[in-house]
């Protein structure tokens, strides 16, 4: 049956791309929502550009015919921009908000009053805003998210998985250092522990080739290294074997706090852009959220006011130097920051730029939209890695969780590309307080 969507603001924010997403259903942007547009496209951030390409997006619109009318879409809905209508929600509910103003539109159609009585589809909001589903719920009104870009997270890739052999494959497989596999099971870079059925203790790890044969075999570097940072567990080895890999393009690395994402991005980006000179520099690059109340204004240079964010970054950057140089940790650190090899820029400054040759690491990439990590990965020039990083539990943006994010959208979407690995880490190696809080609270 076909139904009506009415869209609020943070959809159009979060996907400029959503009016394709409809299918032949039929879609409505009450006037309010314009109102808001109207107020966001003046900023100079994300949501500023977003609202601005939303309100393009609507004019051309306009040559299909009169938006107050309906105008057709590609797959057979129609847009339709809703003027306010009297009020008609229960005398509780304030009038005065742009929320409630669409809900209103919503409530109209759903009760068939005045000028709808003919319309007989069902009525859906379209929200981002939790606290909005739940008051559309209380009128009795249907309501959901924006589903388009969902990733179940329990299923995300995770970049490794374990296969039962025998033991004469195992003995096989160290023999000829490799394994046939079956093209259906397995991902392109992806690794694999391979274990005995027979009770043995016999293991192996190997990794998923990259040029199409599907075959495993055995890690090239069986102690890697980084600017004095050995692995500590399984899982950094393996996302060291593919920060070292200069076959790849991308690389993402998701894991909870403390499990050494961003200090063996680090150390690796210092090994090859410092020491070996296999890229130009070394560009760090963050979103600038706040967690919990925003310090508003910050004073200075633009190196200054990004000081006050970058801190995880000063800290692994201190902790790299002091074991390097035990004795002179501090200074070599601001050598490294004054040094010119090294790059440190919020995402916000990112657009229009191109970086080729770069080590670019996007670090707490979980507070990104997808459409937002799109615009940074166009960034990469010729020669350029990249690798994300980021937990999907400590989002602070609103109107993203964790399955909505950039960083669970970008793992799902580039999953079996020859020039990607992925690597989710699950052990905590910061301290024995850390792993503690990340598994209780």
């Amino acid at each position: 049956m076909k139904k009506t969507f009415i869209l609020d603001t943070n959809v159009l924010l979060h996907d400029i791309t959503c009016l394709q997403a409809f299918e032949d259903n039929d879609i409505i942007i009450p006037m309010a929502v314009i109102e808001e547009l109207d107020t966001f496209k003046t900023e100079g951030d994300t949501r500023g550009k977003n609202a601005r390409m939303a309100s393009r997006t609507l004019d051309e619109m306009r040559k299909l015919g009169r938006l107050n009318e309906g105008v057709p879409l590609p797959k057979g809905g129609t847009l339709k921009i809703e003027m306010d209508k009297p009020n008609s929600l229960p005398a509780c509910i304030a009038f005065n908000k742009v929320d409630n103003s669409l809900l209103n539109i919503a409530y109209t159609l759903s009760k068939k009053e005045g000028a709808y009585k003919k319309n007989t589809a069902p009525v859906i909001v379209v929200t981002k805003d939790i606290n909005m589903r739940l008051k559309a719920e209380a009128l009795g009104l249907s309501s959901q998210d924006y589903n388009k870009d969902k990733v179940n997270l329990d299923e995300l890739y995770t970049g490794v998985t374990e296969e039962e052999v025998s033991s004469e494959a195992i003995d096989q497989f160290y023999r000829s250092k490799k394994m046939e596999l079956d093209p259906s099971r397995f991902f392109p870079n992806q690794f694999v522990i391979l274990k005995t059925a027979d009770g043995s203790k016999k293991s192996a790890i190997g990794r998923v080739s990259n040029n199409g044969e599907f075959v495993l075999r055995p890690l090239p570097n069986q102690e890697p290294t980084a600017w004095g940072i050995k692995p500590l567990n399984k899982e950094q080895r393996f996302a060291m074997e593919l920060l070292l890999d200069d076959n790849l393009d991308i690389v993402t690395l998701v894991g909870t706090a403390g499990t050494g994402k961003t200090l063996i991005t680090l150390a690796t980006g210092l090994q090859r852009t410092m020491d070996e000179n296999a890229y130009r520099r070394m560009v760090v690059c963050r979103s600038i959220v706040p967690v919990g109340r925003d310090l508003g204004f910050l004073p200075g240079s633009k190196e200054e006011k990004l000081e006050a964010w970058m801190g995880a970054i000063y800290d692994n950057l201190a902790f790299l130097a002091d074991r390097k140089n035990p004795d002179e940790g501090e200074e070599k650190a601001h050598y490294l920051l004054d040094s010119g090899k090294i790059e440190i820029a919020s995402v916000t400054h990112m657009r229009g730029r191109s970086l080729p040759g770069q080590y670019m690491i996007v670090d707490d990439a979980q507070n990104l939209t997808p459409h937002e990590m799109k615009t940074i990965l166009t960034r990469a020039g010729e020669g350029t890695k990249v690798i994300i990083t980021g937990d999907p539990y400590q989002i602070d943006t609103p109107y993203l969780d964790v399955s909505s994010n950039g960083l669970t959208y970008l793992v799902d979407r580039l999953k079996g590309q020859k020039n990607y690995g992925h690597i989710t880490f699950t052990k905590t190696e910061r301290s024995r307080l850390a792993d503690l809080a990340s598994r209780l609270l």
